[in-house]
């Protein structure tokens, strides 16, 4: 699957590497709070770990890559961790629009549902395909904001493409699935339930973010950054 990882670091590398990597090497980029560029190493870091561990099942470096295993669990904690940090961090410095309290619900939904479809990777370790098809569902779910980003820059869009955001996740969404049934027969349950937990969130973006409570909810995550 190794084809599958790349295409997700084209995605990551691409929309973030116009947005951010690119403007930072500029020294355009506007400043920021360590704990953004601490976020974009860790996030980056996780893609070339998901690219090595490919590398090493292609190899056949069964040892190694169970080591790094381990190593990624605790690095996957610090992704989630991460992931909610920055989207606090941010509720206090947002100018809020229609398209904001979206984004908002997509940071939010990103990490949890990246730590959920993780922790049955986890559990589905010894049915290696099952377990790497998890993994990569759960990079897919947090992929979303390189989408966003890849689409906006690329396009010159004034206005964030949820949409088109969510059909390339369930084209790459489709992929996983099929490469799981032309090597094990048959779909898991677990991945199903997986691919359930990215494809639903999708149908209850348009209720939840014009919703009023959420948009109170949103604007509240703010005061988190201060101590009273």
């Amino acid at each position: 699957q190794l084809w599958m990882v790349l295409g997700m670091c084209f995605v990551s590398f691409g929309g973030f590497g116009l947005t951010y990597l690119g403007p930072l090497a500029r020294g355009t980029f506007p400043p920021a709070p360590p704990v953004v560029h601490l976020h974009g190493v860790v996030f980056f870091g996780w893609m070339v770990l998901l690219v090595t561990q490919s590398l090493l099942v292609n190899t056949r470096n069964v040892r190694l890559h169970r080591s790094l295993g381990t190593f990624g669990i605790a690095y996957a904690g610090v992704l989630v961790f991460l992931g909610l940090l920055i989207t606090i961090i941010s509720a206090d410095t947002t100018n809020w629009t229609a398209d904001s309290y979206g984004l908002f619900y997509l940071s939010l939904v990103a990490p949890v549902s990246f730590a959920v479809i993780f922790a049955m990777a986890i559990r589905a370790v010894k049915m290696p395909a099952v377990h790497r098809n998890l993994v990569l569902l759960a990079t897919l779910s947090i992929l979303m904001p390189g989408i966003n980003r890849l689409y906006m820059m690329a396009f010159g869009l004034g206005s964030v493409p949820f949409y088109a955001t969510y059909a390339t996740m369930n084209v790459l969404l489709a992929a996983i699935l099929l490469h799981e049934r032309k090597a094990t027969v048959a779909i898991s349950r677990v991945t199903c339930i997986s691919a359930a937990i990215i494809v639903v969130p999708q149908f209850l973006l348009p209720i939840v973010a014009p919703w009023q409570e959420f948009r109170y909810f949103c604007q509240s995550l703010g005061s988190l950054v201060y101590y009273r």
